[in-house]
């Protein structure tokens, strides 16, 4: 594995500093910004635009990098990430941060696929199954490691703003200095709603409610845990453990969805976090210890669901639409996110800290219904025709189309 490792670390590298600033980033914004007194339906914009910046990235970048080259539209890229952190702290306005939270989406779009262009370059195809899970493994821990840098300082202050700053900065270093020559340009994403939904009206509508489901956890989680009494630690702490939860339960479902009639997994797992969700609604006053270890259980259920969504979705496609209907599908669950952190502070304020899980569960009871009358309409796939399940993690660059590329079911396809 060490042969596999050493030629890719600087961009490994990279790529856990880019998650790192993140992570930071993604649970600091909404806690200042509860600190700061705005609502819950303030924050979800914030997060409105970071989907929709971020979603717009994955179109738009390709093109410029078409035009300028992978070298410096990622040093550009990452100067906009820093400035975008330094924003923040510069400007407290509920309308500067949503500009400035967008223009850090947009730009991150663009860092990860260069890196994971730069990746796939650099991996043969007999290895592409060990580096992609190497580099998933990368962005969990980079992303946690973000999230418990929230401990490191005050929030009210602009020290965590600065250090997210230097985390993007710093993610140009191990690429600036990598011998990697410039790949083949960025994968172009293409959208056809009606073929989508044709393939599998389950699948589509899946992928938009994991979407949904992620931007308002992404985005409110925060706020909820801090509005239920949380310090920073803990805070963290239960961000992170919900992550754990999605990575200890991503094997056993995934293997179980490869063995039967994936709608059966996904209509399960939609219920389960019904259950969950409404457990979670009356576990903030009981007491921290319940709080965590439900936390866990519904990471267990919010990570894997999107990747068991996206295989059911490549069961019913030809081997040759790997990449098209993978990529179509990520703009489908980036519209989702963009309307979940909204949603879910529209909820929150409505009726408080609960209201976030209320509509978690409301979220899962209408899928779940779709999922077990889907059943009922179409045959299931035969299991020898059926793809692997691959983990795909809802963070940020499993959700580019060049991701899309080193998933080694992409070399399968093309093969």
């Amino acid at each position: 594995m060490l042969h596999l490792i050493l030629p890719i670390a600087g961009l490994l590298a990279s790529t856990f500093l880019l998650l790192a600033g993140n992570g930071l980033a993604g649970v600091l914004l909404p806690v200042r910004a509860a600190l700061e007194g705005w609502s819950p339906v303030v924050i979800g914009w914030i997060g409105f635009g970071y989907a929709l910046a971020f979603t717009a990235g994955c179109i738009i970048i390709p093109r410029l990098v078409l035009r300028v080259g992978h070298v410096r539209v990622y040093a550009v890229l990452a100067a906009i990430l820093a400035i975008s952190a330094l924003l923040h702290a510069l400007v407290i306005h509920p309308a500067a941060w949503i500009l400035a939270r967008g223009l850090g989406g947009f730009a991150l779009s663009g860092t990860y696929m260069i890196v994971e262009s730069w990746l796939n370059e650099k991996t043969s195809n007999e290895d592409r199954g060990k580096v992609y899970s190497v580099y998933m493994v990368v962005t969990m821990i980079g992303f946690m490691a973000g999230q418990f840098l929230l401990i490191a300082a005050d929030p009210a202050t602009t020290t965590l703003f600065m250090v997210a700053a230097l985390l993007f900065a710093a993610a140009v270093i191990p690429t600036g200095l990598s011998n990697a020559s410039s790949p083949q340009p960025l994968n172009q994403v293409s959208l056809d709603l009606r073929k989508l939904f044709t393939n599998s009206p389950l699948a589509f509508v899946g992928v938009a409610i994991t979407g949904f489901t992620f931007g308002a956890y992404n985005f409110q989680a925060p706020v909820y845990l801090q509005l239920s009494g949380m310090n920073e630690a803990q805070i963290a702490s239960t961000m992170a453990v919900a992550m754990i939860g999605g990575m200890v339960f991503q094997f056993p479902l995934g293997r179980f969805s490869d063995r039967t009639d994936r709608r059966i997994v996904i209509a399960g797992v939609s219920f389960a976090g019904v259950v969950l969700s409404a457990f979670l609604v009356t576990a903030a006053g009981i007491s921290f210890t319940v709080l965590f270890g439900l936390m866990f259980l519904f990471g267990g259920i919010l990570m894997p669901l999107y990747s068991i969504v996206a295989a059911h979705a490549n069961d019913h496609a030809a081997p040759d639409e790997f990449v098209e209907i993978s990529s179509g599908l990520l703009v489908i669950y980036g519209i989702g996110s963009m309307a979940g952190p909204v949603i879910g502070g529209a909820f929150m304020s409505m009726m408080g800290p609960n209201g976030f899980f209320v509509m978690m569960s409301i979220s899962y009871l209408v899928f779940g219904l779709y999922a077990a009358w889907r059943i009922t309409r179409r045959d299931a796939v035969p299991q020898e025709e059926m793809t692997d399940f691959t983990y795909a993690p809802p963070v940020a660059p499993a959700q580019t189309p060049e991701a899309i590329q080193l998933d080694p079911r992409a070399d399968e396809a093309a093969s």
